[in-house]
C-alpha cells in the first residue's frame, strides 16, 4: 500500500505543508498570507499580484488552478487595474481644474461682486448698495447700519414688500442727515412676515483684491473688508 495520502483541495494542502514546518521557520505561503491580511483592508496593485503569484507556486501540481478560476482571478486583475487608472486620471483631473479656477478668480480681480454679509466700505460718500433677499415677501422691514466698533448710526425703516430681492441704497449718512465718516460699516436686517421676524443676510457689493486656494485644492476670493469667499459660491459680479 501507497504511503502517500493525497488531500482534496489546495487550500488542504497548503495547510498540512504549513503546519508540518518546525517551529520558528515561516514558509513562503504563511508570509504571503500574512502580508496580506494586515493589508486586506486595503489591498492594492502590488498586493493583488503577491496573491497571485503566490498562489501559482504553492498550488498543489495535482489539483492546480482551474482555467475558469484562472481567468476569473485575470479579470479581477484587469477591473482593480482599471479602477486604479480611473482614480489617477481624476486625481489629475481635479489638479487641472484647481489650476483653471485660479486663473479664472485671478480675472475677477478689481471687480465688483454680491456677497453676503460683506462689510459695506464708505468711501468719499459714495452711496452703497444693498440687497436682501424675501422669498416671502415683508410686512415690513428695518435695516441698521452699524460702524466697524459695531455701534449703531443710522436706521431705516421701509414698508411691505413683495416676494423676491429687495435693493436698496444707504447714501452714507446717519440718522439726522450728517454725512458719516469713510470707513467699514455693516448692515443688519430684519424682516416681518405674517406675525414672525426674521434676519435675512443682506448682500453688499465688494471689490475683489485677491485669490488663493486652500488645502482642499478650493479657490477663495479676498473681497476688500478683509472678508474671503469661495468662488462656488458667488453668483453675481459687476463690472
Amino acid at each position: 500500500m501507497s504511503n502517500l495520502n493525497l488531500l482534496p483541495s489546495n487550500t488542504q494542502v497548503n495547510t498540512a505543508w504549513t503546519t508540518s514546518v518546525p517551529t520558528g521557520i515561516t514558509t513562503t505561503a504563511a508570509a504571503a498570507e500574512a502580508a496580506l491580511t494586515a493589508k486586506k483592508s486595503n489591498m492594492g496593485q502590488s498586493d493583488f499580484l503577491t496573491l497571485f503569484t503566490t498562489q501559482l507556486k504553492n498550488q498543489d501540481p495535482l489539483d492546480p488552478v482551474k482555467n475558469e478560476a484562472f481567468v476569473a482571478q485575470l479579470a479581477q486583475f484587469s477591473q482593480l487595474e482599471a479602477t486604479t487608472n480611473m482614480s489617477t486620471t481624476l486625481k489629475d483631473f481635479v489638479d487641472s481644474q484647481a489650476g483653471q479656477n485660479i486663473v479664472t478668480g485671478a480675472s475677477l480681480i478689481g471687480k465688483t461682486m454680491s456677497v453676503p454679509d460683506a462689510p459695506a466700505i464708505l468711501t468719499a460718500g459714495k452711496p452703497i448698495k444693498g440687497t436682501i433677499s424675501l422669498p416671502n415677501g415683508a410686512d415690513g422691514v428695518k435695516i441698521q447700519v452699524l460702524n466697524d466698533k459695531g455701534v449703531l448710526v443710522a436706521t431705516n425703516i421701509l414698508g411691505s414688500q413683495r416676494v423676491g430681492d429687495m435693493s436698496f441704497y444707504w447714501n452714507g449718512a446717519d440718522d439726522q442727515g450728517a454725512p458719516l465718516p469713510d470707513g467699514t460699516y455693516r448692515f443688519v436686517a430684519s424682516a416681518v412676515s405674517k406675525g414672525l421676524t426674521s434676519q435675512p443676510p443682506v448682500s453688499t457689493a465688494a471689490m475683489i483684491t485677491g485669490v488663493s486656494q486652500d488645502a482642499s485644492k478650493t479657490t477663495l476670493l479676498q473681497i476688500q473688508g478683509g472678508k474671503t469667499v469661495k468662488l462656488s459660491d458667488v453668483t453675481t459680479i459687476g463690472g
